[in-house]
C-alpha cells in the first residue's frame, strides 16, 4: 500500500500516487474494455487507491469503465474524484471528440451553475456506480479554456455553483471540492471568494514550469488547500526529452522550451537520473503536493513510471532542483 495524505482539512485521504483516467477514455487511441481493466488492475496491484476521472474523458466512457472496475472493490478502500462543468446529453455517435477516439454518443455543453453542477454530479454517480464522490473538481473554468466566454461562466459559478458545491459537501454527497484546471490565475480568483479543499493543477508545478510557486503555492499553504498535480511531464516533453516533435502544453514544443529541457536533462543525467524520473520525483517530493497523477492506458507505461520513482532521490538531487 502506498502512503496516503489528507486533503485540506477534510476526512478525505488519497494515495500519494493517483491514476488519471483520460487514457481509458480512449485519448488519442482506442483501447478495449479489457485493456482498460488491465491498466486499472495494474494501478490497484501497485497500491494506488486514488482514481481521478471526468465526463470529458471519452464523453463518459472513462467514468463508465472506472465504475465497472471499482464496483467490485470495497468503497472505503479507495478515493475517487471526478469533475463538473461539462454536462452530457444523448447525441449522435462520432468517431472522435476533443482527442478522444470512439467516445460514448453524448453531446456536451458547459454549465457552471448550481443546477448544472448538481446535474453533472448526479450523472457521474450513475456512470461511476456510486452515491459518493471523495473530491469533486470544477473542470476547466478559466480563460485558458474559455477565453472571453469565461466571464459568463464565472458569473454562473460565483452566483450559484460555488454554493452548490458547499451544499453537496454539507450533506455528505462529496467529501471535498475544488478546481481541476491548467492555469494558476483562476485558482487565485476563486480563492478570493471561498477556500477550496483541493486543486488539481495540470502543468503549472513541474520541473519545467514552476509558475505556481509564485503566488498559488503560498496561497494554498495559507488556506490549507491541497495540491494534486497532473501533467507533470508538461504533456510529453519531460518524458521524451527534447526530441524532434516533442509536445509541450498539448502542442509542438518551441525552441525556447527545448533549450530549457536540454539543460534539465543534463542536470538530471549528471545525478544519474533519467529526465522523466527527475520530473516525477520533483512532483512527488514537493512539500505542497498531496498526490501526483499518472495517466496512461498501458500497464507497461504505468509500471515504468512507478519503477522510476524507486530510483533514489538524493539530497543532492533535491538541492539541484530546489
Amino acid at each position: 500500500m502506498r502512503n496516503s495524505n489528507q486533503i485540506g482539512t477534510t476526512r478525505v485521504r488519497v494515495s500519494d500516487i493517483a491514476f488519471g483516467c483520460s487514457g481509458i477514455g480512449n485519448l488519442y487511441r482506442r483501447i478495449s474494455d479489457q485493456e482498460a481493466f488491465a491498466v486499472l488492475q495494474t494501478a490497484w496491484d501497485n497500491g494506488i487507491r486514488y482514481f481521478d476521472t471526468a465526463p470529458h474523458y471519452g464523453r463518459g466512457l472513462a467514468e463508465a469503465r472506472l465504475g465497472d472496475f471499482l464496483s467490485g472493490k470495497p468503497r472505503d478502500q479507495f478515493a475517487l474524484s471526478t469533475k463538473v462543468g461539462r454536462l452530457l446529453s444523448p447525441g449522435a455517435p462520432r468517431e472522435e471528440a476533443d482527442g478522444f477516439i470512439a467516445p460514448l454518443p453524448n453531446d456536451v455543453r458547459y454549465d457552471y451553475s448550481g443546477d448544472g453542477i448538481e446535474a453533472a454530479f448526479e450523472q457521474s454517480c450513475v456512470r461511476l456506480q456510486t452515491r459518493y464522490i471523495d473530491i469533486l473538481y470544477v473542470h476547466d473554468i478559466g480563460t485558458y479554456t474559455h477565453g472571453a466566454a469565461n466571464d459568463a461562466h464565472m458569473a454562473d459559478f460565483l452566483n450559484s455553483g460555488l454554493d452548490r458545491l458547499q451544499a453537496l459537501k454539507d450533506r455528505g454527497a462529496i467529501g471535498a471540492f475544488g478546481l481541476g484546471v491548467n492555469e494558476n490565475q483562476i485558482c487565485l480568483d476563486v480563492m478570493a471568494h471561498r477556500a477550496l479543499d483541493a486543486i488539481l493543477l495540470a502543468g503549472r508545478l513541474t520541473l519545467l514550469d514552476r509558475s505556481a510557486e509564485e503566488e498559488l503555492v503560498p496561497k494554498c499553504r495559507k488556506m490549507r488547500t491541497s495540491l494534486i498535480l497532473g501533467g507533470v511531464f508538461n504533456s510529453g516533453v519531460l518524458a521524451t526529452g527534447p526530441v524532434e516533435g516533442a509536445s509541450f502544453d498539448y502542442g509542438p514544443a518551441p525552441e525556447e522550451v527545448l533549450k530549457r529541457v536540454r539543460n534539465l536533462q543534463r542536470r538530471a543525467e549528471g545525478l544519474g537520473l533519467p529526465l522523466a524520473a527527475a520530473a516525477l520525483h520533483f512532483a512527488c517530493h514537493h512539500p505542497a503536493v498531496a498526490s501526483v497523477l499518472i495517466g496512461t492506458a498501458k500497464p507497461s507505461s504505468l509500471t515504468r513510471n512507478l519503477r522510476a520513482l524507486e530510483l533514489p532521490w538524493s539530497d543532492e538531487a533535491r538541492a539541484a532542483f530546489a
